[in-house]
Formats: C-alpha cells, sequence, structure tokens
C-alpha cells in the first residue's frame, strides 16, 4: 500500500541504522538535493527546522517522507558541514573545552502532504583538546561532511565529557522523536 510506503530523505547510513533500531527499513532513500546555506541571522534552531522541512518537500515519492537536519551551533554561530581539514580543524578548536549545541530536526511528510516537525535539542561538551589530539582525529578522516567536524558514533566520542539530551539526536535523527512523529501520522510502529 502505498500510503504505508517510507521514503529516507537523506544518503546517511547513519541515519538508516538509527531507523533500524526502530524496527524500520525505508523502502527507498532518496537524498534531497537543496541549498543549505543559512539566511542572513538565521538562527541554528530556526534553520535546523526550515532545512528538515525544505528536505522533505523537496523529495516526489508516494506515502510517508522522512528527512532531518543536524546542526551544530557556537552560541548563534552555525558551523558548516566540513569539507576540508582545515575546517574541520577550526571547528574542533572553537569547541575545544567548551559547551555547544546540537540540533536535530526530524521531518515527517505524510501521505496527504501534512507536515509535521520535532526538534532535538543537546547539549555537548569537549575536553579541551590538545593539539595532537585535533590532529589525530582529523587524520582519521570522520569529519568529512560531519556538521562541526566530528561524528559521535566514532573516535570523536572519547573526546566528549558529556552531553545533555539524546546520544541518538546528536548522531543525526533522534529515536524518540521520530517514533513520536510516526505513530501519531498513523505509521505502524511498535
Amino acid at each position: 500500500m502505498d500510503t504505508l510506503h517510507l521514503t529516507l530523505a537523506s544518503a546517511s547510513p547513519r541515519r538508516r541504522d538509527l531507523l533500524a533500531r526502530l524496527g524500520i527499513a525505508p523502502d527507498a532513500v532518496s537524498p534531497a538535493d537543496i541549498d543549505e546555506t543559512p539566511l542572513k541571522s538565521e538562527r541554528p534552531r530556526d534553520y535546523a527546522l526550515r532545512m528538515g522541512v525544505e528536505k522533505a518537500k523537496a523529495i516526489d515519492a508516494p506515502g510517508f517522507v522522512l528527512a532531518g537536519d543536524t546542526v551544530v551551533a557556537a552560541g548563534r554561530r552555525i558551523l558548516p558541514k566540513t569539507a576540508t581539514a582545515d575546517e574541520a580543524r577550526e571547528c574542533l578548536n572553537l569547541l575545544s573545552g567548551r559547551r555547544h549545541d546540537v540540533l536535530s530536526s526530524v521531518v515527517l511528510r505524510a501521505p496527504d502532504g501534512t507536515i509535521k516537525t520535532r526538534l532535538s535539542e543537546n547539549i555537548v561538551r569537549f575536553k579541551s583538546l590538545s593539539r595532537e589530539e585535533v590532529d589525530a582525529y582529523i587524520a582519521g578522516d570522520e569529519w568529512r561532511g560531519k556538521a562541526g567536524g566530528y561524528a559521535i558514533q566514532g573516535a570523536a566520542e572519547g573526546l566528549i565529557r558529556w552531553i545533555r539530551g539524546s546520544h541518538s539526536g546528536v548522531m543525526g535523527l533522534p529515536l524518540y522523536e521520530t517514533r513520536a512523529l510516526l505513530k501519531s501520522a498513523g505509521f505502524p510502529i511498535g
């Protein structure tokens, strides 16, 4: 039945793995190709929600479309999804020894076009990082394409003193919020 068809609007294997923890395998994976440039003076929270909604709207698929976005922010500064080692190093040096926000939106477009959103708001604190620790992390290549230059599910987890919030939200798909959205829209989930 098309109404129970679920398309994941993300190429992230991490999001597919997280969905699997809920017992869900998407029927299709279709990454959204949108402009992810923050608007002038856009707050991180608003940006995370806007990106998730735009991704959900950009996918032409039957049934449900699940999208999301993860934003790492230092204050009001939205950190990039790092493309170069220098960019990742700059992010890690900025985050060293301080708290930062990780905002993960999850957006569900229902078969009737209705869009529902949730936002997982998390605080992460890195230890003070030495140059050697930053260099070792950069050498491991986990930073490529990651918001703020790190992935909590990899070696960076050993550099994080604490998190307040959802571990899965910091990884990129907050499971509590995802499950609540799917259930409230009538998608079969245990």
